[in-house]
Parts: C-alpha cells; structure tokens; sequence
C-alpha cells in the first residue's frame, strides 16, 4: 500500500471510529434505558436510510469534474479539521474540558429514562426508537460524508469505504461485547489526530485544485502532516503554560521595614 493509500485509510479509520463511539454510546444508553428492541430498530432503520443517501449521492459526486470538487472539498476540510485542533488544543491545554463518554452516556440514560413510553407501529417505545434512529442517523451522515469527500479526491472510494467500515465494526463490536459507553477509548486524542488529517487533506487538495503541483505529489503529506502536529502540539504547549502562569498564586510585596 503506497503511502498516501495508507494515510487516506488511517483518516478515515480515525474519522469514523469517532462518529461510531458517540452513535454507539447513543444506541447503549436507548438500548439500556428503554428497551433493546426499539433502540435496534431504529438503528437498523437509521441504515437503511444511510444506505439509500450512499445509493443516491454516490454516482452523483463522481460526476462532479474533480478539479472544481478538490478545491470545494479542501476548504471544507480545512474547516471542520481547524474546528478539531482548536478543540483538541484547548483541551489539551485545559482550557476545555475533555470529552467524557461516560457522563454523555449517563445524560442520554437519565433524559431517556424520564420519558413514559409510547408504543407505535414501528416499535413498541416510540422515544427510544427516535432517540437510537437519530444518533446512528446524525453520525451515519458524517461518515458518508468522510467516505464520499475522502474517496472521491484520492480517486478511491472503495478503500475509504473499507476504513469507515473497520470502523465502525470494531467500534460497535466493543461496544456491545461490553454493553458501557467506549470511556477507555482515548476519544480526544483520536479527534486531534483527525483534526491534523483533516486539515492536512484540506490543505494538499485545495492548493491542488487551485492549481498547486507539489513536490512529490502525494508524498507532500508526508511532510504536511508532520507539520500540522508539531503547529497543534506547539500551540497547545504554549496555552498549557500560558494557563499555568496565570494560576500562579500572586505573592504579596515584602513589606521594608523602616528604622
């Protein structure tokens, strides 16, 4: 595998794992609080819509002339993986706090707990239904999105594909083995990561669609994405002591004793 084949399928792998934790602590707390059947079923129906996007958007963007869709699909990413570092940067400087699984699970089971179940046609508790149908859903959307974005500039969908669905697997696997929110996944150092891949990508695919041949081709990530950690790394580094700093407990002035 060449190397950029491999830093598209690590993205992606990274990219979904993410969306997949936060789905499957969503289906865990429906599941646990209001019954497996419902929360299933809206899972499963959830899929079913996600399969129809992916049936629909697939053949459309490859019609999209992949020029114009780099630099689109660049900025994008420049966006959301710049959101990712920021966060991931303030977090690991403590400026924010990290994201915890275990007290998202523990809202989601105490908001779905207080709710008096509604029977519908589709299942036998209409809110834990909607609560799993719209977390896989939400999630599901952004790791079609990082499947179709990814694949269609690298010029292989079938490989990002593969990734998100490793993924998701052993994701959802771990989950359920252990029916608990993923908390020992290390979450946010898996978004940082991904924030410097997504960056990385949205840097080397818009300034190829704008017209940029860089040194290498595809090695250039080789160096771009070194370069994106260390900025990420440095930054966080210089915020931490910043914070530090200004915690310093203030000393009174020495008092001059007159004689």
């Amino acid at each position: 595998m060449s190397a950029s084949a491999s830093a598209l399928f690590i993205a992606v792998f990274l990219a979904c794992a993410v969306e997949a934790v936060e789905a499957t602590t969503i289906v865990l707390a429906a599941g646990t609080s209001r019954g497996w059947r419902s929360a299933n079923v809206g899972m499963l129906s959830a899929l079913a819509v996600l399969a129809v996007i992916v049936a629909i958007l697939g053949p459309a963007v490859s019609q999209i002339p992949l020029r114009g869709l780099r630099v689109v699909v660049g900025a994008l990413l420049l966006v959301f993986g710049l959101q990712w570092v920021r966060k991931a940067v303030l977090r690991g400087s403590g400026y924010k706090a990290l994201h915890d699984e275990d007290k998202i699970f523990r809202e989601q089971m105490e908001a779905a707990t207080g709710k008096q179940a509604r029977r519908s046609f589709l299942a036998p508790d209409w809110y834990g239904f909607t609560l799993s149908f719209k977390g896989v859903l939400l999630e599901g959307l952004e790791v079609v999105f990082i499947v179709l974005t990814f694949g269609s500039n690298a010029k292989n969908i079938g490989l990002a594909a593969i990734g998100a669905l490793v993924a998701v697997v052993v994701v959802a696997a771990a989950g359920f083995a252990v029916k608990a929110p993923l908390a020992r996944v290390p979450e946010n150092t898996m978004k940082f990561i991904v924030g410097i891949m997504l960056t990385s990508f949205g840097v080397f695919w818009g300034a190829e669609g704008a017209g940029v041949n860089w040194p290498g081709s595809d090695a250039a990530l080789l160096v771009i994405i070194p370069a994106v950690a260390l900025l990420g790394l440095g930054l966080t580094a210089v915020m931490k002591r910043g914070r530090t700093a200004s915690e310093a407990p203030i000393q009174a002035p020495a008092t001059t004793t007159v004689h």
